[in-house]
Formats: structure tokens, C-alpha cells, sequence
């Protein structure tokens, strides 16, 4: 797996986090670009692969231990310039909430309908695909 974003900068892992018909959604207490709500994401490690970093990012941002179902695809996002990589996981233990306080101060389940509400633009084509195979 690719570990450097187009700048030298590391690149991202964002976990899709999918459980009971709902994606989960992290508001940052700073913008990155315009991505007010996101996926919980951060940066990935050296030596760590994509997958792995999702996980923990998860863990420290919302509290939730997941599994990784697949990798959705990667691509350099359009506004930040930082190579992401989109990982679909399920959710294996644990009750979503704010972990990381300094980082975020909001969390939401949303159907397919209500993402647009919170993300005002389109969402990576396999990540979309993914979500509508996968959500109510």
C-alpha cells in the first residue's frame, strides 16, 4: 500500500463505518477545507497499511472497535491535496461516542437521505457505491 500523499505529506485512512443501516458521520472542531462532518479519519503511520490505520483511527475517535470489510479505492481528494484511502468496516464492539474531545465535538449515524444534510458535496464514486448497496 501506498503511504505518501502527493505532497510527502502521509496520506489519510478513512473508515466507512456502516452498522444497522446507518454510516457514521464525525464533525471536527477544525475544518479541513470545507470537511466540516466526515468520516473518522486520520493520518496513517509509518509502516502501517491503510487498513490498520482506519481501525485506529476509529478506535480513538469514536471509541469503536471495527473490522475491515474491504478497501473501497484510494485517490488524491480534490480539496486537501492528501492521498485517501476509503476502508468499508462493521462495527465488532464497543457504543459510538465522541472519544477523542480535543479532535471532535459531534457524531451521527445518517441514512442514505440525510447525508447530503451534512456533506454538501459528492462523495467519492466507490464510497457512494458502497453506501448505497449498503445503507436503509
Amino acid at each position: 500500500m501506498k503511504q505518501q500523499g502527493t505532497d510527502e505529506r502521509p496520506g489519510i485512512a478513512a473508515a466507512i463505518i456502516v452498522h444497522k443501516g446507518r454510516v457514521l458521520m464525525v464533525r471536527r472542531r477544525v475544518s479541513e477545507g470545507q470537511l466540516s462532518w466526515q468520516f473518522p479519519a486520520g493520518e496513517i503511520e509509518p509502516g502501517e497499511a491503510c487498513e490498520e490505520a482506519a481501525v485506529r483511527e476509529a478506535k480513538e475517535e469514536t471509541g469503536l472497535g471495527v473490522t475491515v470489510v474491504r478497501l473501497l479505492g484510494e485517490r488524491v481528494h480534490p480539496a486537501t491535496g492528501r492521498l485517501m484511502s476509503y476502508i468499508a468496516c462493521e462495527v465488532a464492539s464497543g457504543t459510538a461516542h465522541v472519544a477523542d474531545t480535543e479532535e471532535l465535538d459531534k457524531l451521527a449515524w445518517l441514512t442514505r437521505d440525510e447525508i447530503p444534510e451534512y456533506v454538501p458535496y459528492s462523495l467519492f464514486g466507490p464510497v457512494q457505491q458502497h453506501l448505497d448497496a449498503t445503507l436503509d
